[in-house]
């Protein structure tokens, strides 16, 4: 039995999410019944990670399409989920792939469709582990940023899948968990994975990382993607970039894992990747308590973008792909066809 339930799950015609804002304290769950209630808690972070979300599209539209009677409904529920976060390109995927199914079949087979991209989740992320996994050294030591586990995925993880894997064959492992400021994501949950995993870690501050390069203790990164455009480019939590920065500084190699869904070939290049801003209050309170000075403004992009040059590899389900390209990752998608948006 896994012991990370979970993330996304339909439950007698509802949307059950684990509350990843509760952690590492409780496990608690939220049952979304209305679409706007799930959009609510995309953008409350109640539930995050790019892979987690295009389920969370395709069951949001499956929810519509049980609720509604008029198809115009559907299509503007659909519409106002799939913008609720900009950045990461699998919620608008999983709506899109909800929503031709819903045209061809109806409410069923939108349920379907949404069934279907939840157990592909699982299964590719279990191929992407093994995939990254030949590529990690024994008793490496891994650096990680934000959350790319179970929690970030409907189960299993992608970056977090490679730790996994490669602690599921029986070989040392041990990662650097960096906190990924301001909401403590790495903090509070990629710590909470790994200690149900039973995988060593320890946690850092972000200001630590370039201190542990230098000492010679990082042996890879591994992050996972919210968007990787069509040349490579990702766009991932912010503070991923700098840390790209370092490993090339010291001939680290930087990995990054993601499904193929998150590769946007509609997407030329990381410019053309919408940066969600979000609440200043992130980084002007803590835990409700405000730090700063009272008129003080803050700056709060929730991503940064990573150029295709400083990525060693792109782990996926359908393969690797060593330094990326835009012929390369067109391999990925079947003929080469960019998908609609």
């Amino acid at each position: 039995m896994d012991p990370i339930p979970p993330t996304v799950e339909w439950r007698a015609g509802r949307i059950r999410l684990i509350d990843q804002r509760a952690l590492p304290g409780r496990l608690r769950f939220v049952t979304c019944a209305t679409v706007e209630a799930l959009r609510t808690s995309v953008r409350d972070l109640t539930v995050r990670g790019a892979p987690a979300l295009g389920a969370v599209g395709a069951y949001g539209v499956a929810l519509s399409a049980r609720e509604r009677t008029r198809r115009r409904d559907v299509l503007a529920d659909a519409r106002r989920l799939g913008a609720a976060r900009p950045t990461a390109v699998n919620l608008r995927w999983g709506v899109d792939e909800a929503l031709r199914a819903f045209n061809a079949a109806g409410a069923e087979g939108a349920l379907m469709r949404a069934h279907a991209i939840a157990a592909a989740d699982i299964a590719g992320n279990r191929k992407l582990g093994a995939l990254g996994a030949a590529l990690i050294p024994d008793r490496a030591r891994v650096l990680t940023h934000c959350n790319a586990g179970a929690l970030a995925c409907v189960g299993y993880g992608t970056a977090l899948g490679v730790v996994r894997a490669v602690h599921e064959a029986g070989r040392e492992i041990s990662v650097w968990v960096d906190e990924t400021r301001p909401v403590l994501q790495g903090a509070r949950l990629t710590a909470w994975e790994l200690d149900r995993l039973g995988i060593p870690y320890q946690v850092i501050v972000d200001n630590a990382a370039g201190s542990l390069f230098a000492a010679g203790v990082v042996d890879a990164v591994i992050v996972g993607a919210d968007r990787i455009a069509a040349n490579g480019d990702v766009a991932n939590k912010v503070g991923t970039y700098p840390l790209a920065v370092l490993a090339r500084a010291h001939r680290v190699p930087f990995y990054v894992a993601a499904p193929v869904s998150t590769v946007d070939l509609a997407t030329r290049s990381g410019v053309d990747i919408p940066i969600e801003i979000r609440r200043a209050d992130e980084v002007t309170h803590f835990d409700g308590v405000r730090r700063t000075p009272r008129r003080a403004r803050a700056h709060n992009p929730g991503f940064d973008v990573t150029p295709a040059r400083l990525i060693t590899a792109i782990i996926t389900n359908a393969g690797v792909v060593s330094r990326p390209t835009r012929a390369k990752l067109r391999m990925l998608h079947p003929g080469g066809v960019t998908r609609p948006r």
